[in-house]
């Protein structure tokens, strides 16, 4: 559940974040602003400076509901799982006296006890999660998979003159993050395998996939490598994005394709 709740998350989060970029480019170059705005900035500048804006918009956000949910789950921690925890404390006493003692324990109320025993489990699972490691590595990949999707996302939108005509380059955009959805929710049943592995390492799908695996343990190499490769692969891909972002800024009126893109991004 956990793992599915991240996952979910973060895909939302990228996607929404992601989309707030694209418009706001698109909004500015359908109004002409942007013509405005490029005589005081340099167009790399302009999208790089969008980008960070709304991503430090995002880490705000993340803080306050951080903060939030903290406070929240500490008082209803405290009241409503407070004679939960009770029992589980007694449970595991009587546990340790079963081992101890054998026959010679109090079988009756032990027996009493074992009624309760999938709620003391999950309880106990629950308790075992690294939520700071979690919450770090949120932190982490939504500002890594963000800023890698945006400034495509950023490029696409200079690229064009309506969202309409979008539609042919945010197909290959939003490949991967829906292969990183269904191959998150396939890895629920197997966070090991290959797929997953990979899933987790690769930069388009990593983000999704790497939030679902961690409440099962992840090695912190693997976390180290799939951060890596995410970080490296948004500088190259704000770097082809720029390239792509200076042209199609000021140009109108024009079908843009990918062979067009492809030009751009050797224009000196």
């Amino acid at each position: 559940l956990f793992g599915f709740f991240f996952f979910f998350l973060m895909f939302i989060f990228i996607i929404m974040y992601g989309m707030m970029v694209f418009r706001s480019v698109m909004e500015e170059k359908t109004n002409r602003i942007v013509e405005i705005i490029v005589s005081s900035v340099k167009p790399f500048q302009l999208m790089l400076g969008k980008i960070l804006g709304i991503a430090i918009l995002g880490i705000c956000q993340f803080i306050v509901m951080g903060i939030i949910t903290t406070i929240l789950t500490t008082v209803l921690s405290g009241t409503l799982l407070k004679d939960v925890k009770a029992d589980l404390a007694k449970f595991q006493q009587q546990q340790q006296e079963v081992f101890k003692n054998g026959t010679n324990a109090d079988l009756e109320k032990f027996d009493k006890m074992q009624d309760k025993l999938e709620t003391f489990e999950i309880l106990q699972q629950v308790q075992n999660l690294n939520f700071v490691e979690i919450a770090i590595c949120f932190l982490l990949y939504f500002i890594g998979g963000y800023l890698f999707f945006s400034s495509i996302l950023a490029a696409i939108g200079s690229a064009v003159d309506a969202e309409s005509d979008a539609q042919q380059f945010m197909m290959p955009v939003m490949l991967p993050l829906m292969a990183g959805y269904f191959i998150a929710a396939k890895m629920m049943t197997n966070p090991e395998g290959a797929l997953a592995f990979w899933g987790s390492i690769i930069p388009f799908t990593s983000p999704i996939v790497m939030m679902a695996r961690l409440p099962f343990g992840v090695p912190f190499w693997q976390i180290a490598l799939s951060v890596t490769l995410l970080y490296v692969s948004f500088i190259g891909a704000t770097w082809l994005a720029g390239k792509i972002y200076r042209t199609g800024i000021l140009m109108y009126g024009k079908k843009v394709s990918w062979k067009e893109l492809s030009k751009w991004v050797f224009y000196k």
